[in-house]
């Protein structure tokens, strides 16, 4: 008779017990991390797609691009850049100042003793000022402040946050302090008032500062000089046309023409952006295709395969792409979906639509905002934004939901490994008992086989 072992006839019989139980809950814990996997993969695609969506258009600019051309400027203009939101136009512009920053230089500053320093106020054009200590510059602790640590004391000045810059410049044998403006124009304009400081030939010389360049701001005319529309400004990035942007570099002659600023629409810019587009839904219709597949030759299908909201979010943004706007929709302009879900570009049909009316392309795109939005865009953005929404989304309303069956399903393993281990130890208790029996027999019968042997 085989000998009986306890433990391992009271596993095998706990395992059989608690085994259909352990199957369904092993089963619902691979669904729900399954579904969990699959709801952060959609919230980035979602995401990401919400994001190239934003980017497309803003309040003031739409999906058609502009560009600017610059003729008769010479040197005094050197960048010109159009946004979507300058019409397209010619405009005239002369370059009578360009903004500069005031730099003021202080010769041969003395080393002076500790006790000769005190409050330094820096003024600036703008009627704001700050102090610097100098009873505090002393950063070598030798008892006398420098030049440099003058410097390094009005940089570091509590209230100074990069309204004036100083450092120090030697030429010829001679240091200079200088300091700058820490912006162009009239109002960054620096003066040193040291009425405060003891005095000494520090006091003096802080009094006779030399200015390297003087404080301007820039002076241009929409139009000719004298003539036309005087605009007055303190940096040299001139975006007084909505949507236009120059960056003036020199005046240009007194009389002289102004430069010509040509706006017009910049097609291969508006083509760029709608590729983007269509690049963006096919990433986004590439991942629902992966979390949508059906298992083929023996895998498994994917974790909405068969989910009715997320087919429904797939119907919500086709029909986006179709909606019609002031007559017109994404395939009149070149934009047209194939049989298995994605989008193409036609740059050829494009061309031709803003050749007719780019502006019809702009409304129909829209635009997309924390408050209000239109169009495709605004269309596909609510659409995207039902399942992110932090707080009201779909993905969020599921993820709560797999954490409240993630949740039950642990309560449910705490309860099966207790009855496993009830099972267990009755078992256990069981087959050491028919052991202990099985030992008691095996004796009995040795006993017998003795006695008949000496009989």
């Amino acid at each position: 008779m085989a000998e009986i072992d306890p433990t391992s006839m009271a596993t095998q019989l706990a395992n059989l017990y608690v085994a259909s139980a352990q199957k369904q809950l092993t089963t619902q814990s691979q669904k729900a991390q399954s579904t969990s996997t699959a709801l952060t993969k959609l919230q980035s695609a979602l995401g990401a797609f919400d994001t190239a969506v934003s980017g497309l258009t803003t309040r003031s600019a739409g999906v058609v691009q502009r560009s600017a051309t610059l003729s008769g400027a010479g040197t005094a203009i050197t960048a010109a850049s159009a946004s979507g939101a300058a019409a397209a136009a010619t405009h005239q512009v002369f370059v009578e100042k360009v903004a500069t920053v005031h730099q003021v230089a202080f010769e041969d500053l003395p080393a002076v003793p500790v006790s000769l320093g005190g409050p330094l106020v820096v003024q600036l054009g703008d009627g704001s000022s700050f102090s610097v200590d100098l009873t505090a510059a002393d950063q070598n602790s030798d008892g006398t402040i420098s030049q440099a640590e003058i410097a390094r004391a009005i940089n570091l000045a509590e209230h100074n946050a990069g309204k004036a810059v100083a450092s120090t410049v030697t030429s010829g044998g001679q240091t200079h302090l200088v300091l700058s403006a820490g912006a162009s124009g009239a109002d960054g304009a620096i003066a040193l008032d040291a009425s405060a400081l003891p005095d000494s030939a520090l006091k003096t010389a802080l009094g006779n500062g030399r200015e390297l360049v003087a404080a301007q701001d820039a002076v241009v005319w929409l139009g000719a000089q004298g003539t036309g529309i005087r605009v007055q400004q303190a940096s040299n990035t001139f975006t007084a046309i909505e949507g236009l942007t120059l960056t003036l570099a020199q005046p240009m002659a007194s009389g002289s023409a102004p430069a010509t600023v040509a706006v017009a629409n910049d097609n291969t810019a508006t083509t760029a952006r709608l590729q983007g587009f269509v690049t963006a839904f096919n990433a986004l219709e590439k991942a629902l295709d992966e979390l949508t597949a059906y298992g083929k030759d023996g895998s498994a299908s994917a974790a909405f395969a068969s989910d009715a909201g997320v087919r429904n979010l797939r119907n919500r943004l086709n029909n986006a792409l179709r909606m019609e706007v002031d007559g017109v929709r994404l395939a009149d302009f070149g934009i047209k979906s194939s049989r298995d879900g994605s989008i193409s570009l036609d740059t050829a049909k494009l061309d031709k639509a803003l050749a007719a009316n780019p502006d019809k392309l702009d409304a129909l795109f829209g635009n997309t905002g924390l408050t209000t939005s239109s169009g495709v865009l605004g269309a596909l953005q609510s659409v995207a934004d039902s399942w992110t929404d932090s707080t009201t989304g779909q993905i969020k309303r599921r993820q709560d939901s797999v954490q409240v069956t993630q949740k039950r399903i642990t309560q449910g393993q705490d309860r099966l490994e207790l009855q496993y281990e009830n099972a267990y130890q009755r078992y256990l208790a069981q087959f050491t008992q028919l052991q202990n029996l099985q030992s008691q027999m095996s004796e009995t019968s040795s006993l017998f086989s003795a006695l008949s042997t000496t009989t």
